[in-house]
């Protein structure tokens, strides 16, 4: 019932035209928005004509386009656009674009799309078509919240609109050939719709025990897409403007929509009258009331709007006064249509195709920002939404069910209810900083930044960018654990706290690394932990904290390396007695490893501890020679070689 419930809410009625068609007659039949047959008879047409109007191919494209044949009006819409190329309108480019997604040719609907935006110089919608495509890339890598299921209460003919009527459900639909079987809506041949109230079942969503709801204010021509305060008494809706059981029509001869509001009293509806911005000369509908019954939702084409229908909303005072109208603003509205507003716990959820999505109408949802305006929209994915017209979004209060309606392929009918659960969103946080080298204090490209949680379990992983900078995702409330490594660098560690703020950023969470060639000497061939001389007391062996200070060094490169194996060698000066020496040397090269060792570093990457007393000077100094004490201390040294790295 494409169109229908785009409100070009628009209603003219014609019954018979010969079978044998002109373009006259098509155009005519067009023009009473018969588009059902309108479509044949133009396809009639173009078979035969070699160099049809632009305005024969537009209508013939439109036809098909009004009753969701997207793929008899792509054809069409293909054909206008190689004759006019990128002189095409705005609302053309558009409609062309979304059929091109109705058939799923995304990426010639991209091509389209640059195009148009590249036709038309606006920043402003370049930046909102980029940020709503990275948002669909996003979620078309991620798992959806919710879980989808068609009814068996749909019919052939088109059921849509559910909508929350105390514990009951109350639905549009067109099942009633019953009555007006030899006057169909002649937009699409379907009968006309009504309102219906159904069971609930709270196990599986689904609908029975459906039946004609509020009979007594059920007129032959359309009735759909209510509403209802909180207590169920005040019920809100849409429905043709019929004075005196006919219709209502404007200067262009169409009949428009409006909205009537009325008391429910034992199950049936008094006082209904018609809200203040109701006009003959242009459609008000799908009203849709917030929960506290302080803010009226609608959809109109009312003069000054956006596109071809947009979204408003009338403040309600506590005896009833409604304000002004006021339309969403740009962000929510564009060249497209908005329709089927429904408001919840401070988000508006909405449809449109005017914005970037999968095709046709998508569901999208926006906040209720504190100074009164709405946020940017962000499309609900699949499987709520679908390459097809996905509307008419409702959900619970406690944010876990609800329906949504859609012709999308697979269905019973032309529009179809689905009922849908879902699961609890996934919370996520970003952490971001940067990583530089301990010793030049530049930034480091390409460092591993991993996240762990306290079961060492990977919970994401990225690399620093050129400018050294990360950001990663990783898990509200968790105690995370964040390793930098680069090869031939030290890692380094942080601890990172996550707070329950889906979508916060812990920032400045920095890594220093060193690198190895900055922890070692190298001599002859030879690489040693580069590290000061080895203060002990005279005559003692014992750690001291200068000792500490320096071994420090020895534990960090060791437990930053975890491959390295090294040898202790000690040595003294020459002077006292050689034996002596040796002994002393060889304690202190023990004690340095076991100091080693006790700061959690395994026996058996030290291979060796071994004293050499003063049998290996590295100067003059031997006994008998006078030397000063800066060069005895040359001779007082501890190595530590690197033999495996």
């Amino acid at each position: 019932m494409k169109k229908l419930y785009i409100l070009s809410l628009v209603l003219s009625i014609t019954f018979s035209f010969a079978q044998k068609t002109n373009l006259k007659k098509a155009d005519a039949l067009f023009r009473n928005y018969a588009y059902a047959d309108a479509s044949k008879a133009y396809e009639e047409i173009l078979q035969n004509s070699k160099n049809p109007s632009a305005q024969t191919l537009k209508n013939a494209a439109d036809s098909y386009y009004f009753i969701s044949d997207e793929r008899n009006a792509l054809k069409w819409y293909k054909k206008l656009y190689e004759a006019q190329g990128n002189n095409l309108t705005d609302i053309y480019y558009l409609r062309y674009i979304q059929t091109l997604k109705g058939v799923m040719d995304y990426d010639d609907a991209d091509k389209m799309t640059k195009e148009y935006l590249t036709k038309k110089g606006d920043q402003k919608e370049v930046n909102r078509y980029l940020a709503q495509k990275q948002q669909m890339d996003s979620l078309s890598k991620a798992k959806s919240l919710y879980t989808i299921k068609n009814l068996d209460i749909n019919t052939s003919k088109s059921d849509f609109g559910a909508t929350y009527f105390q514990d009951r459900i109350v639905f549009t639909s067109a099942r009633d050939t019953t009555k007006f079987s030899e006057k169909l809506y002649t937009w699409n041949n379907q009968p006309f719709l009504n309102l219906y109230l159904a069971e609930r079942n709270p196990a599986d969503g689904s609908l029975f025990n459906e039946k004609l709801f509020l009979p007594n204010v059920m007129t032959k021509y359309h009735e759909a897409t209510a509403s209802f305060d909180a207590s169920g008494k005040t019920i809100y809706y849409s429905t043709n403007i019929v004075k005196k059981n006919k219709l209502v029509i404007d200067e262009s001869k169409t009949n428009n929509f409006q909205i009537v509001k009325g008391d429910i009293v034992n199950n049936k509806l008094e006082n209904p009258q018609q809200v203040f911005f109701d006009n003959k000369d242009y459609s008000v509908g799908h009203p849709a009331l917030s929960e506290d019954g302080k803010w009226l939702f609608f959809a109109s084409d009312m003069p000054g709007g956006a596109g071809e229908t947009d979204l408003y909303y009338v403040k309600i005072a506590a005896d009833g006064t409604m304000s002004s109208p006021v339309n969403l603003g740009p962000k929510i509205n564009t060249l497209g249509n908005e329709v089927f507003p429904y408001f919840r716990n401070g988000k508006l959820y909405f449809s449109s195709d005017g914005h970037y999505g999968y095709g046709d109408l998508d569901v999208y949802e926006s906040n209720l920002l504190a100074d009164g305006t709405f946020s940017a929209p962000v499309n609900l994915g699949a499987p709520i939404n679908s390459n097809k017209d996905d509307f008419s979004f409702i959900i619970d209060n406690a944010d876990t069910y609800g329906y949504v309606s859609s012709n999308r392929a697979g269905g019973k009918g032309d529009d179809d209810i689905y009922s849908f659960v879902k699961g609890k969103p996934v919370c996520n946080q970003s952490i971001s900083g940067m990583a530089i080298d301990k010793k030049t204090r530049l930034p480091l490209t390409d460092v591993s930044i991993m996240a762990y949680n306290s079961y060492t379990e990977i919970l994401g992983e990225t690399k620093t960018n050129f400018e050294g900078k990360y950001a990663i995702e990783v898990p509200c409330g968790k105690i995370v654990k964040m390793i930098a490594a680069k090869p031939n660098y030290a890692s380094d560690e942080k601890t990172v706290e996550t707070t329950k703020e889906n979508g916060g950023e812990i920032k400045d969470v920095n890594f220093e690394l060193s690198n190895y060639d900055d922890l070692v000497v190298k001599s002859k061939g030879v690489e040693k932990v580069d590290v000061k001389p080895i203060y002990f007391d005279y005559d003692k062996y014992a750690i001291t904290p200068l000792a500490v200070e320096e071994l420090t060094k020895v534990v960090f490169i060791m437990q930053k390396f975890p491959n390295i194996k090294i040898k202790i060698e000690s040595h003294t000066d020459s002077r006292g007695k050689d034996s002596y020496n040796l002994k002393l040397s060889d304690n202190r090269a023990k004690s340095t490893r076991d100091y080693i060792i006790s700061q959690g570093i395994d026996a058996s990457r030290i291979e060796s501890a071994i004293g050499y007393g003063e049998s290996r000077l590295i100067n003059k100094c031997k006994n008998g020679v006078k030397c000063t004490e800066e060069e005895h201390l040359l001779n007082r040294r501890s190595d530590f070689i690197i033999i495996q790295k």
